[in-house]
């Protein structure tokens, strides 16, 4: 079921994104999904959906679609991943030419005083979970390409964002933290906003199971991100859908009305628990729950209709302040309310990818 819908999607659905709007990190989201499907079964044809979509992202003149000079956007960081892959594939210099530029970013991009890169320009001062999996990973992937050794400035950023999103009693992470204290949704005492919502804690425990998978072989800090996948999916466990398996959109709150298991975080989830389990980061148990996870998910949300296949129940969008929209928005609060109210929307990138992504681990457990 999930191949055929697969197939189906990337020459569907993604080429329709892929001509609507400008390159965006969803994308990149779809291109690793496809990498690691192309690992996962030996079939190139994943590759090729690669190949075939970079034009979207680096345009004729050599420029990176969406790239603005001085702009400091930690999404626009995860374009390095896609250029990557295309590098990797290609072994074109003007795809090379991308990567060092997007690494370079990160040689001037502002941080909060606790040490962490700051979301966005329109968000500084401001520490999100899903900035960890933005930048960490191809942070990352740099250091151990270049032969670097700044392993300790990765893992002091997700410490630091352990620090300040850890919430103890509930024993899960809370979406982001404005270390100034300005924001409307920022608590005057801790900076954090108001709730946990699924897809940042499935951003932040997908980046450290990528990090640590390359941090492993350079660094003994790397024991430090195992501790902290542990503990994070020792933590939303328990949280854990028992009809469907899933989680939900705002992870603790199952009496708020309108809260539904969520197929974007939840593949999330699934991902970690299954690499985690591979990569000895955890146990083999915790391989089997997320392989669960993802059964559950296609059970519930994946569904034949006449023009094909479809997945539902996947949160289309979501954040903390006005947005980089023009109709500057005052309802992104952060309240579980506010999660709830965001419009769901069928074969959403953030779904499909993260199923795609997923899918792969479970192919490896399965030994395709």
């Amino acid at each position: 079921m999930w191949l055929p819908y697969f197939s189906q999607y990337v020459e569907r659905e993604l080429v329709q994104f892929l001509g609507a709007r400008p390159w965006n990190y969803k994308n990149d989201l779809c291109m690793t999904g496809a990498a690691l499907l192309a690992e996962a079964t030996g079939e190139e044809t994943w590759n090729r959906v690669i190949a075939d979509s970079g034009k979207r992202l680096l345009k004729e003149d050599g420029s990176v679609e969406g790239w603005k000079e001085g702009e400091h956007n930690i999404d626009k960081v995860s374009f390095g991943k896609s250029l990557a892959l295309l590098r990797n594939l290609t072994g074109e210099e003007r795809y090379a030419q991308g990567v060092r530029k997007a690494y370079a970013f990160l040689d001037h991009y502002p941080r909060t005083v606790t040490g962490n890169f700051w979301h966005k320009d329109i968000y500084p001062n401001q520490v999100w979970l899903d900035g960890l999996y933005m930048a960490m990973p191809f942070y990352a992937g740099c250091l151990t390409e270049n032969g670097e050794d700044r392993w300790d400035d990765i893992v002091d950023q997700f410490q630091s964002a352990h620090d300040l999103l850890w919430d103890e009693k509930k024993k899960l992470y809370i979406h982001g933290c404005d270390v100034s204290r300005q924001a409307d949704w920022a608590d005057p005492e801790t900076g954090r906003s108001p709730a946990v919502w699924l897809r940042a804690e499935g951003w932040y425990l997908m980046a450290l199971a990528d990090v640590y998978e390359l941090a492993v072989e350079h660094t003994p800090r790397a024991g430090e991100l195992k501790e902290l996948l542990g503990r994070a999916l020792d933590g939303i466990l328990p949280y854990q859908d028992e009809r469907s398996h899933m989680f939900l959109q705002v992870v603790d709150c199952p009496d708020t009305e309108g809260n539904y298991p969520e197929t974007s975080g939840s593949a999330m989830v699934a991902y970690a628990l299954m690499k985690g389990a591979r990569l000895g980061m955890v146990e083999e148990a915790y391989g089997r729950k997320g392989s669960q996870v993802l059964d559950g998910i296609r059970d519930a949300y994946l569904e034949k209709e006449e023009d094909g296949w479809h997945l539902y129940g996947i949160c289309a969008s979501a954040g903390l302040g006005p947005g980089p929209d023009p109709h500057n928005r005052k309802d992104r609060t952060g309240t579980p309310e506010y999660y709830v109210s965001e419009a769901q929307m069928r074969d959403n990138q953030h779904g499909t990818a993260a199923c795609m992504m997923a899918v792969s681990e479970q192919i490896r457990r399965n030994g395709r």
